[in-house]
């Protein structure tokens, strides 16, 4: 049956921004954050949802949006909501909260989305070292496929998924967060790099009151203040889940979260219509704004007997996820295979994210051939449904990973052929800039 209005927690008007809607939304995690409504387990209920940004990225021919965005934004989610079971009594810390995906869309009448590469001073990518300039391609639904007038000949199915379903922290937990985030910046810098190539990007974002959102509390007052300068920010995934962007997490899909504070206080957003695995570049799915009907149920004491802490304290978990059945049915896939030699010949000892990296360039250089910009293609492998592996982890030195890319989405044939037998290549409009 479809959802009626008094069953819509969140309901939401794309037209305004995240702090002018009747409920308003939130863009960090803080257990002091109030719930907006209860929601009692097995009670079928929707979210609505802007996109990530909250309306900044603009359907048009500029990427300066995403050029310019400003990521403290980042990212504005509905919630929190308090769990409730029939008797009324509220999850709690120690309780495993299952969330149940039962449908799930683009919002009626904003049928459409975006994939950016922001520029290499702001945020960059996966790739930031060999794509430092913005771009942005535009998206259009067509029922479950997509099409982009910047991406000429190819369509898709699209795994529709929320990239962010969590709950909040409690206190402790929260302190664990920023002091180990805080630690990494101040000693990082000089030890760790990812693919030669992190010192461009920040090593993490630290709590911030620039742009921030805190729901129902007041902007300026001493409370506000106090939880903005604490409140996580949302871009990485956590031991409460968060920004997990796990593409495959559609309709059918459950999510087991653990439960830090009483209520679970959940809250959810990010919404994608489709994505590859890793989100390569960065602003890499099909975002758009969208709604989630979802079901509850608090398994009491679920944690202690589900989920094993790998870390010093019982608060050291990660959530469980069981897929739904509904995936796109692909037969015929070219598989890209990179190792952990970087692009200068260096090697690496087992170290799968320069695996990964060279398996994605090898895509891209691949698939130019056909006629492609290699920043089309780039914005292309983080947004199609592309399956990323680490196909090995244990064979020194080198890792192994692939990326699988499904030849139907093409209009054309992109497989090998001797030579003299392949299609004639056209060249294809640069992505918008």
């Amino acid at each position: 049956l479809p959802i009626t209005s008094e069953h819509t927690l969140l309901l939401l008007d794309v037209k305004k921004k995240p702090w002018e809607q009747k409920v308003r939304l939130h863009n960090r995690w803080h257990p002091d954050i109030p719930p907006v409504a209860d929601v009692t387990e097995g009670e079928l209920f929707r979210v609505e949802m802007v996109d990530w940004t909250g309306g900044r990225v603009r359907d048009d021919d500029s990427a300066d949006d995403i050029k310019f965005l400003d990521l403290t934004i980042t990212h504005y989610l509905s919630g929190p909501l308090r769990i409730v079971d029939a008797e009324g009594v509220p999850a709690s810390p120690g309780d495993l909260l299952a969330v149940e995906i039962c449908n799930l869309g683009p919002l009626p009448g904003d049928e459409w989305g975006y994939t950016g590469i922001f520029e290499r001073e702001n945020g960059g990518g996966f790739l930031t070292d060999h794509f430092p300039s913005a771009r942005k391609a535009i998206w259009y639904f067509e029922g479950i496929y997509a099409y982009s007038p910047q991406i000429p000949g190819v369509r898709f199915p699209g795994l529709t998924h929320p990239g962010i379903v969590g709950t909040a922290p409690s206190v402790e937990l929260l302190n664990i967060w920023n002091e180990r985030e805080r630690k990494l910046i101040e000693t990082g810098h000089e030890s760790l790099k990812l693919c030669e190539v992190l010192h461009q990007r920040p090593l993490a974002n630290l709590p911030t009151s620039d742009n921030c959102l805190l729901g129902k509390i007041q902007e300026g007052t001493a409370e506000w203040q106090k939880i903005a300068n604490e409140a996580a920010r949302t871009i990485p995934g956590r031991e409460n889940g968060g920004n997990c962007d796990i593409k495959n997490l559609s309709r059918g899909s459950k999510v087991y979260l653990p439960v830090f504070v009483e209520g679970a206080n959940l809250s959810t957003g990010d919404m994608h219509f489709s994505q590859g695995d890793g989100e390569v570049s960065f602003c890499g799915a099909i975002e758009m704004s969208g709604f989630l009907e979802l079901k509850c149920e608090i398994i009491r004491g679920g944690m202690k007997e589900y989920l094993t802490p790998v870390g010093p304290t019982a608060l050291h978990v990660n959530p469980i996820f069981e897929i739904g059945p509904v995936e796109p049915r692909f037969s015929e896939w070219l598989v890209f295979e990179g190792i952990s030699v970087d692009e200068s010949g260096k090697q690496h000892f087992l170290d799968a994210s320069v695996a990964y990296k060279r398996a994605v360039l090898n895509a891209i250089e691949y698939l130019s051939r056909f006629g492609y910009s290699k920043e089309q293609v780039y914005l292309l492998l983080s947004c199609c449904p592309c399956e990323g592996r680490i196909s090995g982890i244990v064979d020194a030195p080198n890792a192994v990973a692939t990326l699988a890319i499904p030849t139907a989405i093409f209009d054309q044939d992109i497989k090998p052929k001797r030579l003299g037998h392949g299609p004639k290549l056209r060249r294809l409009p640069d992505v918008l800039r």
